[in-house]
C-alpha cells in the first residue's frame, strides 16, 4: 500500500476547525438580570442628556 502525499494526515483532519467538537456554552446568548441592569445603567450614563427632548 502506498502513502499518498496529497491526503491529509489523521492529525491534520482532527485539528481542522470544522471537525472540532462544540464547546458547551460557547454560543450562549443568555445573561442574568444583573448583567442586563448593569448594561442598561451604562447605556443611560453614556447617552447623557441626549434623549431628554423626546
Amino acid at each position: 500500500m502506498t502513502n499518498n502525499q496529497n491526503e491529509p494526515t489523521k492529525a491534520e483532519v482532527q485539528t481542522t476547525e470544522l471537525n472540532k467538537l462544540p464547546v458547551p456554552g460557547q454560543d450562549d446568548t443568555e445573561f442574568s438580570a444583573e448583567e442586563a441592569a448593569e448594561a442598561f445603567e451604562q447605556g443611560q450614563s453614556a447617552s447623557g442628556t441626549e434623549n431628554i427632548d423626546r
